[in-house]
């Protein structure tokens, strides 16, 4: 009586995989497309990740240098 083997594990690096990391809808359109993006991650290998992280990075640092300068929202006054 013959039992069959397991299949042997593949060698070399998986295929990249969706964090599926849930983000939640802030209600700023910029701020959210920007957040969107980040799941282009999820599509591209490890060395991709850092162009995304960095490109998200330097829209939300933009989106929130706005909030100064913005004349509707004044900063508030300290008591």
């Amino acid at each position: 009586m013959s039992e069959s083997a397991p299949p042997a594990p593949e060698s070399g690096p998986a295929a990249p995989a969706p964090l599926a990391v849930p983000r939640t809808p802030t209600g700023d359109a910029g701020v959210d497309a920007r957040l969107a993006r980040l799941a282009e991650a999820d599509h591209l290998p490890t060395e991709g990740h850092l162009g995304v992280y960095e490109d998200v990075h330097r829209g939300l640092r933009d989106a929130l240098g706005a909030l100064d300068a913005r004349p509707e929202h004044p900063a508030p006054v300290p008591r």
